[in-house]
């Protein structure tokens, strides 16, 4: 009789381990489709964003500065700030709107 409650014990824990295995995974969908996925769709958006961009298109840097673009080069542009006043930007740094390079810029912070 002793036998059999301490295998009936035994085997409780066996399934707690597989709950808590399985809480895990739960969480990590969660956190996938909720944090993770909408992310990369966003970061998509950017990035074709930055390749749509073309001489006159107007734009917000990451510090930022909001200019006309002027050049599109391989890795920057140059945006005119103000009249005669011309900035070369990383293409990195390139928003379509400022609530975007906000938004990144405090993802960075993170």
């Amino acid at each position: 009789m002793t036998n059999f409650i301490l295998l009936d014990a035994a085997a409780s824990n066996a399934g707690s381990g597989f709950g808590s295995i399985m809480m895990i995974v739960l969480l990590f969908v969660i956190f996938y489709f909720f944090m993770i996925r909408p992310q990369q769709k966003r970061q998509k958006e950017i990035k074709k964003f930055r390749e749509s961009l073309q001489k006159g298109s107007k734009i917000v840097t990451a510090g930022g500065i909001y200019g006309t673009v002027r050049e599109v080069r391989d890795t920057y542009f140059v945006i005119e700030v103000s009249n005669g006043v011309a900035l070369r930007i990383d293409k990195g740094s390139v928003y379509p709107s400022a609530e975007d390079a906000n938004q990144a810029v405090q993802a960075e912070q993170k």
